[in-house]
């Protein structure tokens, strides 16, 4: 994805702007579009650049979150001599409202809702000629993107509550319980779904490669299934789940890596993968928890996506023997979705109401890792057992482990190696944030 000059300087902004303020501005960059060009009036050439701009904006500061959720989670620990506050407030759950692992998560997604309301607000002002179909798979587009960030927004705030309308920036919406939220999100892919539904054989713009098998509105769609399977899975409406996972591009036995991914590079001004890190480095690691190898059945392939270190790396009493190396590049992928996480909503969905269907999801996801299959027992506790193992080391460093044991009133279970150290339960509103 290649990104002008112009809007990469524009990001840098936001980027100090993440660092001194909580007020939900920024999303002014749209690739370098004019913003108020776009607001105003969208024109057919401005689009392409205002869905990248979002598509663009949606990675930053994913570091950030990957990394806390997963040190929340006890999947990793992130050490580096640049902030020890990683193994310091994150790792002991003393967390502060107005510091990076606060708000910039916080800021730089609701600067890609900001970007898309400037892109729908430019839509209904358009002069030029789009058909009805064009419309439906612009809103169809955005407003599942758009519901994707409000729902990482939702994982980190959880019961501390967040703002669904912002569409106003001078008269921003109420903040919202953690179950209105999820409705809120579920109901705006509802909207966006019947919109792909009506938006023809394609769109009026291009997708990055990260979408590639998902660029036409009939299989954007299936996306935006599997998107509102999992967010009915954390309201626990597993009729749902199975409903919608019906319709997405679910495949038992398919690849478990087909799925919608953030791209990155090293052309022109785009950015590498923040989340990637050689191997045996000193002063920026990631290192699994212990408990990840130590934890593992023999076997398990998974288990590949960490590599022992040279010599173990300590951090304030914190060790770690393993890298973690998920991505073996600064141009691998990161995934929004995979097939391999709605098998597991599957599994999931099925784990009360027909335990046999549950486990042949199991079975699937066992036998990819190498591993035979299940033959524990079928009650509901042992298969969420289960289902929350596989689980952990099948989607290992994507952003679920914390969300998981939570949802299932879990989180006690994580270990903390050191006697300061706990699981908070949510990450603080922004200290700057108007309430």
């Amino acid at each position: 994805m290649k990104i002008s000059k112009k809007y990469y300087i524009i990001l840098l902004a936001i980027s100090v702007t993440v660092f001194t303020s909580c007020e939900l501005d920024g999303g002014e960059s749209l690739n370098g579009a004019n913003t108020n060009s776009i607001s105003d009036d969208l024109s057919r050439g401005e689009l392409p650049s205002a869905v990248t701009g979002v598509l663009s904006a949606m990675r930053t500061r994913l570091d950030n979150q990957v990394d806390v959720q997963s040190i929340f989670g006890r999947e990793y620990y992130y050490f580096t001599s640049s902030d020890p506050r990683f193994e310091g407030d994150v790792v002991a759950g003393n967390l502060d409202n107005n510091t990076f692992y606060t708000t910039s998560p916080y800021l730089s997604r609701y600067a890609v809702i900001k970007d898309v309301n400037l892109t729908l607000q430019g839509l209904e002002n358009t002069t030029d000629i789009f058909s009805d179909e064009e419309i439906a798979g612009i809103k169809g587009v955005l407003n599942t993107l758009k519901a994707h960030e409000l729902l990482m927004v939702s994982n980190n705030q959880y019961t501390n509550g967040m703002r669904i309308d912002t569409s106003d920036p001078d008269n921003l919406g109420p903040f919202v319980t953690y179950e209105d939220a999820l409705l809120a999100i579920s109901d705006l892919l509802s909207a966006a779904a019947i919109d792909l539904a009506n938006a023809g054989g394609s769109f009026a713009f291009d997708l990055t490669t990260g979408y590639s098998g998902f660029n036409t509105p009939s299989d954007f769609l299936k996306f935006n299934k599997g998107l509102n399977a999992r967010v009915e899975a954390y309201r626990g409406n597993y009729t749902s789940v199975l409903s919608l996972l019906e319709d997405s591009f679910m495949e038992m036995n398919g690849d478990f890596y087909n799925g919608v991914y953030h791209t990155f590079s090293l052309s022109g001004a785009d950015t590498p993968n923040p989340l990637y890190l050689a191997l045996n480095q000193t002063s920026n690691v990631r290192v699994s928890h212990s408990s990840f190898v130590d934890d593992a059945l023999p076997l398990d392939s998974r288990v590949d996506k960490v590599v022992l270190r040279n010599d173990p790396v300590e951090a304030t009493g914190l060790i770690g023997e393993y890298d973690v190396f998920i991505y073996q590049s600064n141009v691998d992928m990161v995934p929004i979705m995979r097939n391999e996480e709605l098998v597991l909503l599957y599994a999931e969905a099925n784990m009360l109401s027909n335990p046999s269907e549950a486990v042949m999801a199991i079975n699937a996801i066992r036998n990819e890792a190498g591993l035979g299959s299940y033959s524990g027992a079928l009650t509901p506790q042992a298969l969420e057992d289960e289902i929350l193992f596989q689980r952990r080391y099948s989607l290992f460093g994507e952003g679920h482990r914390w969300v998981d044991m939570r949802r299932f009133d879990r989180l006690n279970e994580l270990p903390n190696d050191r006697t300061t150290d706990s699981v908070p339960i949510a990450v603080p509103i922004p200290a700057n944030e108007n309430q």
